[in-house]
């Protein structure tokens, strides 16, 4: 791609964004400065296009302000600094995509476990409950502080579990016997929540992972748009 010197508007209609926008990644360092003509209006190039191009493909990616960091570095840093940017923005997709997977095996193990709410009779202090799942009460108090099953409270501030809450401890325990860990079962205990089948968990986890999808393919694209750049500058 070869282009001749550009005004705002023109960057701002082939990057698909607005003069504004444009004038802001020129001030925040994501493009180069412009050059100036005589009356002081902006002629843009091509480094100046790409780099618009490749900050719009990774803020889809990565959100804006970490493609503002990255292409910024481009222009800015040593190439190793970039490309660390770019290995710790992977690395986070390929985080979540190990949560994902996590999940989708939680949901597997609690098949055995209804998701229907439990008799009102089955209401448990924690005593009880740890009885009752074998655990001990320690444990309950454990899950209380990290908000995976947080019980109601009576006037005196014992804890007290409804039947609900009796039901997340079962699939607490049965999560964490599976060998799940905290972080993403506090994650995931929401959805659970808010669910009253194992469908609409899987639903749920389905549009998570098509999230994940479309953020990896955009930082891919996003990658080959800022090769585009390092090469335009190569022959600047």
């Amino acid at each position: 791609m070869t282009v001749p010197s550009l005004k705002t508007a023109e960057i701002a209609r082939r990057a698909g964004c607005s003069v504004q926008q444009v004038r802001n990644l020129e001030r925040d360092g994501v493009l180069p400065a412009a050059a100036r003509t005589a009356s002081g209006y902006r002629n843009y190039g091509e480094i100046h296009l790409r780099s618009a191009l490749a900050y719009r493909a990774l803020a889809a990616g990565v959100g804006p302000v970490e493609a503002k960091r990255i292409v910024r570095a481009l222009h800015r840093d040593p190439l190793t600094d970039v490309l660390a940017l770019l290995d710790a923005a992977h690395a986070g997709l390929d985080a979540e995509r190990a949560d994902l997977r996590e999940a989708r095996e939680a949901v597997r193990v609690i098949s055995r476990e209804p998701m229907e709410d439990v008799r009102g009779s089955d209401s448990m202090g924690v005593s009880e409950l740890a009885s009752a799942l074998g655990v001990r009460p320690s444990t309950l108090r454990h899950w209380d502080a990290e908000r995976l099953v947080v019980p109601d409270r009576d006037q005196r501030g014992t804890r007290r579990y409804t039947p609900s809450q009796v039901r997340d401890a079962r699939i607490v325990h049965q999560l964490r016997l599976a060998g799940h860990r905290v972080e993403p079962l506090r994650a995931l205990m929401p959805e659970l929540r808010r669910s009253r089948r194992l469908e609409d968990v899987a639903s749920a986890l389905a549009v998570r992972e098509a999230g994940i999808t479309a953020r990896s393919k955009a930082l891919f694209e996003g990658t080959a748009a800022l090769s585009r750049v390092l090469v335009s500058g190569e022959d600047g």
